[in-house]
C-alpha cells in the first residue's frame, strides 16, 4: 500500500532556527530539521518538485515520494538548512517574496519582534483599534502575538503593514533587519542546486486584491527572480495557501498565464495525478519526535485527497 507512484507529499517550512525560540513554535530548529531529514532519507525518496509534479502526472512516482519545501525567503533557510539538506544530500525548494530581499521585513515579523522585546505588564494599542494585551511574561506575549496576527492577517495590504508599524512605535525597541534573504543568499540558494520558486512581491492574500494587484504581485515576483538569478522560475506558492479562501481560481489562472509549471497551495494532505498541477497540496511536519514525524508523513499518503479550486 506503501508502494503510490500517483500520491505525492509535499512537505512545508518556513524557517529553520539556531535554537528553539517559543516566539516561533511552529517552526523547527537545527537539531530537529537534521533527525527530519534524517528520517526522509531513510524511509522516503525525496525528489525535486518540478520533477515529482512531472512524474505525478504520469503515476510514475517511487514509492513514498516526497518533495521538501520553504515558504518566504528567510536568511535562516541558506545559513543553517541549506547546510543541512546538502550533509543529506537532499533537495529543495524555496519560494522568495521577493519584495522582502535585502533588509525587507514581513508584517508579521514586526508583529513578532516586537512583542518578544516588549516590556511592563500590558502594550496599550487603543489608539490605533487594537486594544490593551497583557505582556507581563513569554506566555502572555505569545499569546498577544496570536491575536494579532488573526486581526491584521486580512487586513488590505496597506492597512497590515500601518498597523504592524504602530505595534512596533508602541513598543519602542531596534527590531532586527536581516530575518530575510539577501541576493547573495539567494544567489548562493540557486548554485547550491537548490530550486527557486516566487511567493509573490509582498505576501498579500490574493483574494483580497484586485485583478491586476494580482497579476502584479505574481508576475513582479518572477520578473524580479529571473533577473536576479538569470534563470527560469518554474514554481509558485500562494501566499497563506487556502483554496477559495486565500487565493481564487482567478490567482490560480495569473500563475498559469505567468508561465508558472507548477504551484502548491497549503490544502492539507497529498497530492494525487488528477490534481491541479497549480494547486498541488501540502502538509506542515509539526512532530517532535522522529517516530511521530515519520508516522505523520506515512498516514499522509491515505485518506481522501484535499479539495481544491
Amino acid at each position: 500500500m506503501l508502494g503510490f507512484r500517483d500520491r505525492l507529499v509535499i512537505l512545508m517550512y518556513h524557517r529553520v532556527l539556531a535554537r528553539p525560540d517559543p516566539y516561533h513554535a511552529g517552526d523547527v530548529d537545527a537539531e530537529a530539521f537534521d533527525w527530519q531529514l534524517a528520517v526522509l532519507k531513510r524511509y522516503f525518496n525525496v525528489l525535486p518538485l518540478t520533477e515529482a509534479a512531472e512524474r505525478l502526472k504520469r503515476s510514475a512516482l517511487p514509492p513514498r515520494a516526497v518533495c521538501i519545501t520553504f515558504d518566504d525567503g528567510y536568511a535562516d533557510n541558506v545559513e543553517i538548512a541549506l547546510p543541512l539538506l546538502q550533509r543529506h544530500q537532499l533537495h529543495a525548494t524555496f519560494f522568495i517574496a521577493a519584495g522582502y530581499l535585502d533588509g525587507g521585513r514581513m508584517w508579521n515579523d514586526t508583529v513578532i519582534e516586537a512583542l518578544a522585546r516588549t516590556s511592563g505588564e500590558t502594550l496599550d494599542l487603543t489608539k490605533s483599534g487594537l486594544g490593551t494585551y497583557g505582556v507581563a511574561n513569554d506566555v502572555a506575549r505569545v499569546g498577544a502575538i496570536k491575536e494579532l496576527l488573526g486581526r491584521l492577517k486580512y487586513l488590505q495590504p496597506e492597512d497590515r503593514l500601518h498597523k504592524s508599524t504602530v505595534i512596533a512605535e508602541a513598543v519602542g525597541k531596534s527590531l532586527p533587519d536581516h530575518l530575510m534573504m539577501t541576493t547573495a543568499q539567494l544567489r548562493r540558494l540557486s548554485k547550491a542546486g537548490m530550486e527557486i520558486g516566487a511567493h509573490t512581491m509582498s505576501h498579500p492574500i490574493l483574494s483580497s486584491l484586485s485583478d491586476e494587484a494580482s497579476r502584479t504581485e505574481i508576475e513582479g515576483s518572477i520578473t524580479r527572480l529571473r533577473e536576479l538569478l538569470g534563470q527560469e522560475i518554474p514554481t509558485f506558492a500562494y501566499p497563506n495557501g487556502r483554496p477559495g479562501k486565500d487565493y481564487g481560481r482567478r490567482d490560480v489562472e495569473n500563475v498559469g498565464r505567468a508561465g508558472i509549471r507548477v504551484a502548491v497551495s497549503t490544502a492539507w494532505g497529498y497530492a494525487n495525478s488528477s490534481m491541479d498541477s497549480h494547486q498541488l497540496a501540502r502538509i506542515a511536519p509539526w512532530d517532535a519526535t522522529p517516530a511521530r514525524f515519520a508516522l505523520r508523513v506515512f498516514r499522509s499518503y491515505f485518506g481522501a485527497p484535499p479539495a481544491v479550486l
